[in-house]
């Protein structure tokens, strides 16, 4: 008992913390804080998301037009106001870490997210001890969306009651830890944030069915932690309707992040109850010191992995997770975004082993282009899927960008020179032979 009381006084301890996280601040409107960004979006009006709709469209349109089976890249920040990006992010937090205490008080804190499962009994109790909602109320809740029939509600359980509390005219009240007070989950969740959902669904929906239409995938880039759990769940909805038969759109995991591992399983997990295909790009992060300073500054955790290292092992957690699921049901697809030639060869291992063929094109690899050439050249020849990102706009956004990759790639500086060194390779072997083209 005492062991299962300092779990759970650990895990609400970390609550107030990693509030602070999703809290609205002075910078929150300009992304260029540590950041050299190829293209930050500032909300102005509805109008100018629309702008930025049609730009996409037109980019899905180029797409089509420049190969078969193209991809086309966007970023929610530049289709919906930031400020409801970060509410909703935090309401979907809120209402996870409800779930965690929980699980926490039922002695299974620390446990992976798909292990975790609270005994729907417990709960009833917790919630009426609580004054939440009385042991016939949360019955209800249970029966309405045919939930706790096992005698368990996971996370994902959790989440789908989520859609239908959100929907009651009374609103769900959540405990404050801190102050002992029960707080509506849905506190800053007012008609106008209600109005932007609805337009930033409307636009997803106009440019996944666009997507469709031109036989083009759509990635949903990741951002800032701080919007992206409403970015991955934006994303999740669309592919609920839109990767039924086939991946048109894929979510965008940032392995630099130590809770990358829980959102790939968790998210693979949903579709595989509900029937649509997977679809994901791997990428290590964009936003690493941008994100440390604003922990640093506000006071929460950081969400960043450690380590170098730590996110390497990360990344092939989560590739080998994806790759898995591939070779058992063929309904998920995966690029795998990485300049790291070892990542590349772990891949390769993994599909040998797997018996994953380059012509099944449930895996394929991409990189930047005018980068790592010596990585994308051999995988197209050997029949490799492979994409060439083409990051776009004025010259002096664009190259703090290719900057920033350079930074995060570690040792990139070495490849360059190696790429260089085969290219004189290259060069000389076709003047001794006097093949020069």
């Amino acid at each position: 008992l005492s062991s299962r009381t300092s779990a759970a006084e650990k895990e609400m301890g970390g609550t107030e913390q990693r509030k602070k996280q999703y809290r609205a601040h002075q910078g929150l409107g300009d992304h260029h804080g540590g950041v050299a960004g190829a293209h930050t979006y500032f909300y102005t009006d509805e109008a100018k998301c629309d702008q930025h709709m049609e730009t996409f469209l037109r980019c899905i349109d180029a797409s089509s037009g420049s190969s078969e089976d193209g991809f086309s890249a966007i970023k929610l920040t530049a289709l919906a106001r930031p400020q409801f990006l970060v509410r909703f992010s935090e309401v979907l937090a809120k209402w996870r870490r409800f779930f965690h205490q929980m699980a926490a008080e039922q002695g299974q804190a620390g446990r992976a997210v798909l292990d975790t499962k609270l005994e729907v009994e417990k709960l009833q109790e917790a919630l009426a001890n609580l004054n939440i909602a009385s042991k016939a109320e949360s019955q209800q809740w249970f029966m309405g969306e045919n939930l706790g029939t096992s005698g368990t509600v996971d996370l994902l359980d959790w989440n789908s009651l989520f859609d239908s509390r959100t929907k009651l005219s009374r609103p769900l009240l959540l405990p404050n830890r801190k102050t002992g007070q029960l707080e509506p989950l849905l506190s800053h969740f007012k008609e106008e944030e209600e109005l932007q959902m609805k337009r930033v669904l409307q636009r997803m929906d106009v440019l996944s069915k666009r997507a469709m239409e031109k036989g083009v995938r759509l990635m949903v880039d990741a951002e800032q932690s701080y919007f992206q759990p409403a970015i991955s769940r934006l994303t999740v909805e669309t592919q609920r309707r839109f990767n039924r038969s086939q991946p048109v759109i894929y979510n965008t995991y940032q392995c630099y992040l130590k809770e990358a591992y829980n959102n790939v399983t968790g998210d693979m997990e949903l579709s595989r109850r509900e029937g649509w295909h997977f679809g994901t790009k791997l990428v290590r992060g964009a936003y690493m010191e941008q994100e440390r300073e604003r922990a640093a500054q506000l006071g929460y955790e950081d969400p960043i992995n450690p380590t170098y290292e730590k996110t390497n092992e990360m990344y092939h957690r989560c590739l080998d997770y994806v790759l898995e699921e591939i070779k058992r049901s063929r309904k998920a697809s995966v690029m795998v975004a990485s300049h790291n030639e070892d990542t590349v060869k772990f891949t390769l291992h993994r599909m040998m082993e797997l018996g994953i063929h380059p012509s099944d094109r449930k895996v394929c690899f991409g990189q930047l282009l005018g980068m790592c050439d010596q990585i994308t050249f051999p995988l197209g020849q050997a029949g490799f899927p492979v994409y060439k990102y083409v990051p776009y706009g004025p010259v002096n956004e664009v190259l703090p960008y290719l900057s920033r990759r350079a930074q995060e790639n570690r040792g990139f500086m070495q490849r360059a020179n190696r790429e260089r060194d085969l290219l004189w390779k290259e060069v000389k072997r076709r003047l001794l032979t006097g093949n020069l083209f």
